[in-house]
């Protein structure tokens, strides 16, 4: 069993090396993504200082839901939020130490390339501040020594999904990932293969180019007709993957991890079969109210080895209107 650290207390200051664009959120609004990697929002003038870390690429709509629900908590606890990301992991990894050269009362940090993390979560818990994980790095979270962790375990979604495919008589899936060496992603597809009964290939594309994306599963699908599911990892991915199912005129349904209001309409006009939701706005929100309830009572979940886990949960046809209100509102 992990050892929990002291709450810590520490004066605030500002950032020195990461670009900060003033308060611009309370909870329930939220604006653009900033266009530089890297760069920080701040949310909230609160008597506590947290840093919210991420792997997310700019102006994907799954990391606003994290962010959305991350500034609602802080707007309850009265914290003061920056948000930061950066999908290269080194520069995750120096945000990370910005934060911690600020000295900050708690950092939430994604572990999607665990590895590349480390010495910056050993360097934020040798400053005595505490760590809490989301999203990325359900197999790590305990060996770094975080306080806590909220988010999907990928593996069982994957085996769920492979589930799923065999309920549907699917005999050939076609498993894309968009960001190679991501443990989350990897896991998803490795439990997909184990469940399902039938074939399942990886295809590796480039998620920061959404034409390519939906060109190397067109040619994928051109390629192998036998493929009948493509499992994608991202909303935005499976909406690029529907267009390459209908432009090689290909017989294969699409399924994906993951939802925003856009995929919602297209489960609910079926040209997505169905959803993986992981509860992102809930994964941002726990893990800062996290802190928030570590510093103030010093509790936190799962005692140091079990995690908080927020799916998965599947979003059919025959269930979407429960979720379609808040997928509008870009909360789901």
């Amino acid at each position: 069993m992990n050892t929990s650290p002291t709450p810590h207390h520490s004066p605030r200051s500002t950032y020195g090396t990461v670009l900060v664009v003033g308060a611009l959120f309370l909870a329930g609004c939220s604006g653009g993504p900033d266009a530089s990697a890297g760069a920080a929002e701040k949310a909230g003038s609160g008597h506590m200082k947290v840093a919210l870390i991420t792997h997310g690429a700019d102006g994907d709509a799954f990391w606003e839901m994290v962010r959305k629900g991350a500034q609602a908590a802080a707007a309850k606890d009265d914290i003061d939020l920056t948000y930061a990301s950066d999908s290269d992991s080194a520069g995750q990894a120096s945000l990370v130490r910005d934060a911690v050269r600020d000295r900050v009362d708690g950092i939430a940090v994604t572990l999607a390339k665990p590895e590349a993390m480390k010495g910056a979560v050993t360097a934020a818990k040798a400053a005595g501040i505490p760590v809490v994980g989301l999203n990325s790095g359900i197999d790590a979270w305990r060996s770094e020594g975080l306080l806590e962790y909220f988010g999907q375990d990928e593996s069982v979604a994957g085996r769920a999904l492979g589930d799923k495919l065999d309920e549907l008589e699917a005999k050939h899936a076609l498993c894309v990932i968009h960001e190679q060496g991501n443990v989350a992603l990897e896991a998803r597809c490795a439990g997909v293969k184990k469940a399902f009964a039938g074939d399942t290939d990886l295809l590796y594309v480039d998620g920061t180019d959404m034409k390519a994306v939906t060109a190397s599963v067109a040619t994928r699908l051109r390629q192998d007709p036998s493929i009948d599911e493509v499992v994608m990892m991202g909303a935005q991915f499976a909406l690029g993957a529907v267009k390459s199912v209908k432009q090689t005129g290909s017989r294969a349904a699409v399924a994906t991890f993951d939802l925003n209001s856009s995929l919602v309409k297209a489960v609910q006009s079926g040209d997505v079969q169905f959803a993986v939701d992981q509860q992102p706005y809930l994964q941002g929100y726990l893990a800062v109210d996290s802190l928030w309830l570590y510093r103030s009572n010093g509790n936190f979940s799962g005692g140091g080895t079990a995690p908080v886990l927020t799916g998965p949960a599947f979003v059919t046809k025959e269930n979407v209107a429960s979720v379609a209100k808040f997928a509008a509102d870009g909360t789901r």
